[in-house]
C-alpha cells in the first residue's frame, strides 16, 4: 500500500532507448481523462504529463493506488508491457 509520493513512468525503455511514438505520454494521459461540458477534456487530477531531464513522463500520485487500484494498475501495466522505466520518488521534480 502506497499513500504518498510519486510514481513516474519515464519515456525510456529499461535498456535506455527512447520510447515511441513520441506522443505516448499525451495519449496515456488522454486515455484516463474524462470529458466535461462542451466536450472539454478533464485530465485526471492524479495523473500528470511532465518532463524529466528532457524526457517525457507521466507522473502518478501514489495515492491513486489506494483511491483507484484498477486505474493505477492500468498505468503501471502499460509501463511494464512496454518495458518502460518506473521511478518512485517522494516528490516531483525528482530531487537528486
Amino acid at each position: 500500500m502506497t499513500t504518498s509520493g510519486k510514481v513516474i513512468i519515464l519515456g525510456l525503455t529499461k535498456e535506455g532507448g527512447k520510447f515511441r511514438p513520441s506522443d505516448w505520454a499525451e495519449r496515456l494521459c488522454g486515455a484516463v481523462a474524462s470529458y466535461g461540458p462542451g466536450r472539454r477534456i478533464i485530465f485526471h487530477p492524479n495523473v500528470k504529463l511532465a518532463s524529466h531531464q528532457g524526457v517525457k513522463c507521466v507522473v502518478i500520485d501514489a495515492s491513486l493506488e489506494d483511491d483507484d487500484e484498477m486505474l493505477f494498475e492500468f498505468l503501471t501495466e502499460f509501463a511494464d508491457e512496454n518495458n518502460l522505466q518506473i521511478v518512485k520518488s517522494a516528490t516531483f521534480p525528482i530531487e537528486e
